[in-house]
């Protein structure tokens, strides 16, 4: 049982120690290569404009933000 608590402790230091340096620099996480930012890419398909399934879901969302906007206005009259 003294092994797996130790192991554990030794896990938790471990993650404080790399939360405290990120802390402290302030660094944005990438991957070790640099993630998709150092080949060009700005976004995960690389494409010029959103696909139409996106376009829907944007729109919806967009409906959705207004309603709720309308609806905190209601209220709050």
């Amino acid at each position: 049982m003294a092994i797996y608590l130790i192991t554990f402790l030794v896990f938790l230091l471990v993650i404080t120690a790399m939360s405290v340096g990120y802390i402290f620099q302030k660094k944005v996480v990438k991957g070790s290569c640099g993630g998709l930012g150092s080949v060009g890419v700005d976004k995960v398909c690389n494409c010029p404009e959103p696909c139409d399934a996106r376009k829907k879901r944007e729109a919806k969302a967009a409906i959705r933000a207004q309603k709720l906007a309308e609806w905190e206005n209601n209220r709050i009259q």
